[in-house]
């Protein structure tokens, strides 16, 4: 047990002058009687009242104690909780360009890239997950974090309209996304490291190559499951590089998919969740509790008997 405001406690100090006024206040200035032979009193019984003459300054007391404990708000904790659970490091690498905004799949690409994220994000409660954005250019939307509330809320306001309105520069840089998600991997002690790249293009500007971002991956043992999302039009402009795809996910250990279609992106993600998992022990804490309470109603029981007692029982004529 924990107290929030130990401090209170120290209160508890004035009930040693509260005592020795009790037992002293009175001391010689008893009302008395003289008496030629105290014989016959010598072996009298006495009553009960006589014997519990102090119970009341023992509840008021008592009361006192509690009304500080009450004050100092203990705390309670449940024990530690060690329990083998299964946590990787993840980053989200996700294309934001303007090809995103294709509406081949309902409602669009980034719509539905978007929401299915989500809902692996939500499957993996002990992973450190990120998310890195890219188009022309690439940047860090969120490190990799535990609050995954937080990283929700990032990822759900991701603006597809970052590329339209000129706030990014448009393009497909594929490396740059990439090598931003390794960066964020690199230092990292767990044992497993992931980067999961969805993309509906091909590489077409930025300073770093595809197979150059791979190959750093590789060098810190990041495996890269990469995503190509969108139906085939036969258009070649903006057309998804499988190759490429395929060959950063063969240089990595990871795995190459493609989806043209929510379903078929949600059972990728599933797959990826079946194969990414690591053994980890997670030591943790449960939440804080209040145990104030009990104390408060136990104060509460004993000043009514008191006053009760006093009224009563051991009520003093003036």
């Amino acid at each position: 047990m924990e107290f929030a405001n130990s401090g209170y406690l120290l209160l508890l100090l004035l009930l040693i002058p509260y005592l020795l006024w009790y037992f002293f206040r009175g001391k010689g200035k008893e009302p008395t009687m003289r008496m030629s032979d105290t014989f016959a009193y010598q072996h009298a019984p006495k009553s009960w009242k006589v014997k519990l003459i102090h119970l009341p300054m023992a509840l008021r007391c008592i009361v006192y104690a509690l009304v500080v404990i009450v004050l100092a708000r203990p705390q309670t904790y449940n024990a530690w909780d060690n329990k083998d659970t299964e946590g990787i490091d993840i980053m989200l690498t996700m294309d934001i360009s303007a090809s995103m905004l294709t509406e081949d799949v309902f409602p669009n690409r980034m719509e539905v890239a978007k929401e299915v994220a989500s809902e692996f994000i939500s499957s993996r409660p002990n992973d450190n997950i990120g998310l890195t954005i890219f188009a022309g250019e690439a940047f860090t939307q969120c490190p990799m974090t535990l609050d995954h509330a937080a990283l929700l809320n990032l990822l759900h306001n991701v603006r597809t309209d970052l590329v339209t309105n000129g706030l990014m520069q448009d393009g497909t840089a594929i490396g740059l996304g990439l090598a931003n998600s390794v960066s964020r991997l690199k230092d990292s002690k767990a044992k497993s490291k992931v980067v999961i790249l969805l993309t509906d293009g091909s590489n077409n500007v930025g300073s770093i190559s595809p197979m150059t971002a791979a190959t750093i991956a590789k060098k810190f043992g990041i495996r890269v499951y990469t995503i190509g999302l969108g139906r085939e039009t036969g258009d070649d402009i903006g057309a998804i590089d499988y190759k490429t795809l395929q060959d950063i996910a063969v240089l990595t250990n990871g795995e190459f998919y493609r989806a043209q279609s929510q379903a078929e992106l949600s059972k990728i993600y599933q797959d990826i969740d079946k194969l990414e998992k690591t053994k980890m022990n997670i030591k943790s804490y449960d939440h804080l509790h209040d145990a104030y309470i009990p104390f408060a109603w136990l104060a509460l029981l004993l000043l009514c008997f008191e006053l009760i007692l006093r009224w009563t029982v051991f009520r003093r004529l003036p």
